[in-house]
């Protein structure tokens, strides 16, 4: 749906091909006859943008986790059932790694039923783990903590180890904390809107950080994220509350010209379309506010960005933000001020901080494609 699953996806094609090997990504939906996965996008890019409410109550009903009975393969994902298994074996594919829930279902299928020769591992990629991601028929799972793995062994009866998040390597490159500067002894005045539209490539963390001291001298920088397209509850609000208390808002408006525009005109914000400097972006910065838990949170994670979760979109992103909290991984605020008082602790050099980055680093354990390659080892063995 969003670009985090592509980057997911993106960055296993890079470690396989690293290893020797060799990987083709596929898109479930694109695999759906009918211009089905094309509409199924749009409804659900433009409920999370429109109608979060509706979102929220198909959440509820079909994704959820928890109590009740799980669905299984929905009709949806059974419709790309025989351009999967053409491809797997056009391809001699040896594993095939769904990192989307709908692949999920359609991989658990087909192995259930025998339809798919080579085993499927499901790579889990959000904390909270809602139906969707679980078939009993998928040979493995690939977790990003214990918690989920069990999670999963205990609703399929199926494997399923901690592996952590899948994050590009150049996001561990700089070191955990940036250097600290001294706080200002009062908050400076919000200086005007900048003009950043040629700034979204900045030469890594060292520019990033000099395009920050040179926009809002001694305001430490706070990105917001919004995902790749631009969603985001009350965020003029947000911007104004972060600039009138001496921080440096930094929105992440991904492909959201609309949302982009109407907060370039406030004062003191930055905002920024796509980037394709992330790790240097996160690097500079001092702290994430996130509402959805999903790959910009882990990235932050990787980077040595403390994340504090805030208005999360409905559904599987307001259950993945407080499940990170409760791991210890985050904050969470529940209103303004609680957003005030987590950056104000997690900005400034301290203990607080310095836990944070290091339970947010302790989470990546393994290596996925490693993982999945041994599988399908196992796999072509017995075969």
């Amino acid at each position: 749906m969003g670009a985090g699953h592509d980057t997911v996806a993106a960055e296993l094609v890079r470690r396989a091909r690293k290893r020797g090997d060799d990987a083709l990504v596929v898109d479930v939906l694109a695999l759906l006859p009918f211009g089905l996965g094309s509409a199924l996008r749009h409804f659900y890019r433009g409920s999370v943008r429109h109608f979060p409410w509706a979102y929220a109550a198909l959440y509820r009903l079909f994704l959820r986790p928890g109590a009740g009975r799980r669905p299984g393969a929905t009709p949806l994902a059974r419709l790309a059932g025989g351009r999967l298994r053409e491809l797997a074996a056009s391809s001699g594919a040896d594993v095939v790694v769904p990192v989307f829930h709908l692949g999920a279902q359609l991989t658990g299928h087909l192995r259930a039923r025998g339809l798919l020769p080579v085993p499927s591992v499901v790579l889990v990629i959000d904390f909270a783990v809602h139906r969707q991601w679980l078939h009993p028929g998928n040979d493995h799972h690939l977790c990003l903590t214990e918690q989920a793995a069990r999670e999963v062994r205990e609703s399929t009866g199926a494997p399923a180890w901690t592996c952590g998040p899948v994050v590009a390597p150049e996001f561990f490159a700089d070191a955990p904390d940036a250097p600290d500067a001294p706080d200002p002894p009062d908050a400076p005045d919000a200086p005007d809107a900048p003009d950043v539209s040629d700034v979204s490539d900045a030469p890594g963390a060292a520019g990033w950080r000099g395009l920050f001291d040179r926009l809002g001298p001694g305001r430490p920088a706070v990105v917001l994220s919004a995902g790749a397209w631009g969603v985001g509850s009350h965020l003029d609000v947000t911007v104004r509350l972060l600039t009138d208390h001496g921080f440096l808002p930094v929105v992440l408006c991904g492909d959201n010209e609309r949302l982009r525009r109407d907060l370039s005109g406030t004062p003191g914000v930055v905002t920024l379309g796509w980037v394709t400097d992330m790790p240097g972006l996160l690097q500079a910065a001092r702290a994430l506010v996130d509402n959805a838990a999903g790959q910009t949170a882990v990235q932050a994670l990787a980077a040595g960005l403390p994340v504090v979760g805030y208005r999360p979109i409905p559904g599987h992103g307001a259950d993945g933000v407080r499940r990170m909290a409760a791991l210890g991984l985050s904050d969470v605020a529940e209103d303004g001020t609680g957003l005030l008082d987590a950056l104000r602790r997690l900005t400034a050099p301290g203990p607080a901080r310095r836990e944070r980055i290091v339970a947010g680093r302790a989470l990546f354990t393994d290596d996925a494609v490693a993982r999945a390659c041994a599988l399908a080892d196992a796999g072509r063995a017995r075969r």
